[in-house]
């Protein structure tokens, strides 16, 4: 098997588009009035499913965490250090809610992390300092 993407499950497409798109610069790959929505970063696919519309196909009730939640991570990567520290800055600007301000780890990465709007966890790191 191949990784060929990978979704969530949101409440509020309209807001989850615009973050993903907007703050983070993922593009999208088709309309966004659609029930589901599919993105890409980078050459991987990133989508976004209606909660209810998920449930409603998978004729299954799934539970949801509020706020913050530690559930996964969508990790992504820059160049250096300064540029973990210039895209935390810019994504909190955006909007996206800051949870770790840009530290490096005893492993030798600089990181940090933001929550998209449904509390979503995002690390932005890099190894090259």
């Amino acid at each position: 098997m191949k990784l060929d993407g990978f979704g969530i499950l949101v409440k509020d497409m309209g807001t989850m588009i615009r973050f993903y798109r907007d703050v983070l610069g993922f593009e999208i790959k088709e309309a966004e009035d659609t029930s589901n929505v599919f993105l890409e970063k980078d050459g991987t696919l990133f989508l976004l499913f209606g909660r209810k519309d998920f449930e409603q196909m998978t004729s299954h009730r799934y539970g949801y965490a509020e706020g913050e939640n530690g559930h996964f991570e969508i990790a992504l990567s820059v160049e250096n250090y300064a540029e973990v520290d210039k895209a935390f800055a810019e994504v909190v600007a955006k909007g996206a809610k800051p949870i770790l301000e840009p530290t490096t780890e005893p492993w030798g990465q600089r990181t940090c992390y933001v929550a998209d709007p449904e509390g979503n966890l995002v690390e932005i790191g890099s190894f090259q300092p």
